[in-house]
């Protein structure tokens, strides 16, 4: 299905290109036909819009509660989880970082040719707020009115409350984690659903700007494509970095032996598609599954630098692109706020689209934004997700390595895998028992 909905996305974006251009070229802007043909097209994206707020409130609510309700166990695993946690919140925090300088240095959204960018301006004014106000605006007074507004500051805080004390009453919580895993499966379920949308979502958002502006908003997707993919480039520098200084010539290594998950994330932009051959390469290259086990579930929900990167720059090119100014301290607020938003809902397709939107709001920025950066979304996952992939195996192996609990590898290129001869490591039960669940 996710190969097909891929295609339709292609086939949308470039019949949208090809009837937008009809239009423009074919019907006068006075004309009364142009206005209604461009409502329409405006129609489709924009109801694609509303189905993603519909799921930003219940569906940070119930992947937060159950990330964090769930960390209660990691007790067990004592130093392994902290120094985890550690590693992705300043891997998380660097890729947001890179995203925001980079995406102020090349500003591939200023001069973009967004036909309602002076109205977008008007609406959008980025609420204007000190210090103090801010964070007392992060703490709800009503949950559900938090819920109802779809306030994701508000949403987070009270989600980390709620798995906290989740966890803290054990068996007692256990039916209220249940409920909020059956939440965040039933949201991912619609999620899927409204995906299937997307293509419709895409022609309609692709064949209005391209109506109204030509085909000069295409200039501006090619160069937030490139731009976007220099950044990254950078990133897996800086991650490869961090990674030589614990790992040393063992990082070059580890490149080789994740080149075919590496690949396969890319392809099908689906860090899970990749999951499975990560388990078997990373077995190879020495990190015992009891280990790997832990430590990449837990960076699926926890450790995306890509998206990290991409939510940042995705943020700030849309404010570009509709002339909208946001000083250096709203842009570090927006950073915090993607750093703990982000966190939770990797498993979710499209899911950084669905964190955008909510921060996009937070902030008073144009929602209708996100339909803009829809029509490439898909040549924009495929960096960020192989991004991820390369993350969470550096991360893994450093983690191993930091416990000094890494093997001497296997040839990469051997078909069987490796025997689970790992038991031999004492003093991690917490650590088995992840293993058994995988």
């Amino acid at each position: 299905m996710d190969r097909k909905l891929t295609w339709y996305i292609l086939a949308g974006m470039v019949l949208g290109v090809v009837v937008g251009y009809a239009v423009h070229i074919g019907i006068p802007v006075s004309e009364p036909w142009f206005g209604h043909l461009t409502k329409t097209f405006k129609l489709l994206s924009d109801i694609f819009l509303n189905l993603i707020k519909l799921l930003v409130a219940p569906l940070v609510l119930s992947t937060i509660i159950v990330g964090v309700a769930h960390m209660g166990d990691s007790g067990a695993l004592g130093r392994i989880g902290v120094r985890a946690l550690a590693w992705f919140i300043t891997a998380s925090f660097v890729s947001i970082a890179l995203g925001l300088l980079m995406v102020n240095l090349l500003q591939p959204g200023v001069g973009a040719p967004i036909p309602d960018a002076e109205a977008a301006r008007m609406v959008g004014e980025v609420k204007k707020q000190d210090f103090w106000d801010f964070t007392l605006s992060i703490f709800p007074k009503n949950a559900l009115e938090a819920l109802a507004s779809n306030n994701i500051l508000q949403i987070l805080v009270f989600s980390i409350f709620s798995g906290v004390a989740l966890s803290a009453i054990g068996d007692k919580g256990a039916p209220l984690v249940r409920g909020a895993e059956a939440l965040a499966e039933m949201m991912l379920q619609i999620t899927g659903y409204v995906m299937r949308f997307a293509p419709f979502a895409v022609f309609g958002a692709i064949a209005k700007v391209v109506a109204a502006s030509g085909l000069g908003i295409l200039a501006t997707y090619f160069e937030l494509l490139i731009e976007f993919y220099i950044s990254l480039v950078l990133l897996w520098v800086i991650l490869l970095t961090m990674g030589w200084i614990f790992l040393r010539q063992r990082i070059w290594q580890l490149f080789r032996y994740i080149r075919e998950p590496l690949l396969l994330a890319f392809s099908t932009a689906s860090s899970e598609a990749a999951l499975p051959k990560m388990f078997e390469q990373l077995d190879r290259f020495g990190v015992p599954r009891r280990i790997s086990g832990f430590m990449l579930p837990l960076g699926y929900s926890f450790n995306l630098d890509g998206s990290m990167m991409y939510m940042s720059f995705a943020t700030i090119f849309i404010a570009q692109a509709y002339g909208i100014d946001l000083s250096i301290g709203t842009q570090v607020l927006i950073l915090l706020t993607l750093m703990i938003s982000s966190k939770g809902i990797a498993a979710v397709p499209r899911a950084s689209l669905i964190v955008i939107t909510g921060t996009l709001a937070q902030f008073g920025l144009p929602v209708e934004g996100v339909a803009m950066i829809l029509a490439i979304d898909q040549f924009l996952d495929m960096g960020r997700t192989a991004t991820n992939v390369v993350g969470n195996a550096v991360a893994t192996s450093v983690i191993t390595k930091w416990e000094g609990m890494l093997e001497v590898p296997e040839p990469a290129e051997a078909e069987r895998p490796r025997a689970p001869s790992h038991t031999s490591h004492q003093g991690h039960g917490g650590l088995d028992l992840l293993r058994d669940k995988k």
